[in-house]
């Protein structure tokens, strides 16, 4: 009986370290896996796997956080596709100002081209600006912007959309037309049940959504994403 409760109270204390080990959020904003648990979440700015090639300032855990109605929306949208053995994967959500900072200094730096090949091949990293790949500002920094895929719920893998994530070129256009039916396909799946769930699109990334009537359309964020 001791060994129970023991085993218990261990399971209890480790419960509450991991809740502990959430920070508190501004008002308006949750840890997106506690609306919905089930989420897969890969925060490319938190890794190395993305157009700078190095973790990104103000990514400190691979934990996707958002706003209240933004999550909420979100959960609709799995909803729906669970029903038809899919789910979503979130490559990006809330991001600090000082990320956003951090682009901007990289852009500058025209010697650092280390993933230019997967992710802007055809584009001279000098009109980066220019053509609105890198900006001073970006929505994700109001909580309520997300950059995400659709993966097959068995096998996790991502849907065949025709570009990767992150890509900087016409083929991520969400209408680009040299793409096969399956990525046609693939990509009208996503904007719909998106747009069904109150979120538009960015017609220049097929993975880039906003949801309507966000709670903080005109305020830029820039706490820790930890």
């Amino acid at each position: 009986m001791k060994l129970k409760i023991t085993i218990i109270s261990l399971v209890l204390f480790s419960l509450a370290i991991g809740f502990q080990e959430q920070k508190e959020l501004p008002e308006g904003f949750v840890y997106a896996k506690n609306v919905i648990p089930d989420l897969n979440v890969e925060l490319r700015y938190y890794t190395t796997h993305n157009f700078v090639g190095d973790t990104i300032d103000g990514y400190k855990a691979n934990s996707l956080i958002i706003t209240k109605e933004t999550a909420e929306a979100l959960k609709k949208v799995q909803h729906d596709l669970q029903q038809q053995n899919l789910c979503l994967k979130v490559y990006d959500g809330y991001r600090p100002q000082r990320a956003v900072n951090h682009f901007m200094r990289w852009a500058k730096d025209l010697n650092d081209t280390i993933n230019k090949q997967q992710f802007y091949p055809d584009v001279e990293k000098r009109y980066l600006f220019q053509e609105e790949y890198i900006a001073t500002r970006s929505g994700h920094s109001r909580g309520s912007t997300l950059d995400l895929t659709i993966i097959n719920g068995i096998t996790s893998e991502p849907l065949d959309m025709g570009s990767p994530y992150d890509f900087f070129g016409k083929k991520s256009w969400v209408n680009h037309e040299d793409l096969t039916e399956i990525q046609k396909a693939n990509r009208r799946l996503l904007q719909e049940v998106m747009l069904k769930h109150n979120f538009r699109n960015y017609a220049k990334e097929w993975w880039h959504f906003t949801l309507r009537w966000e709670p903080f359309p005109d305020t830029y964020f820039d706490f820790e994403i930890e």
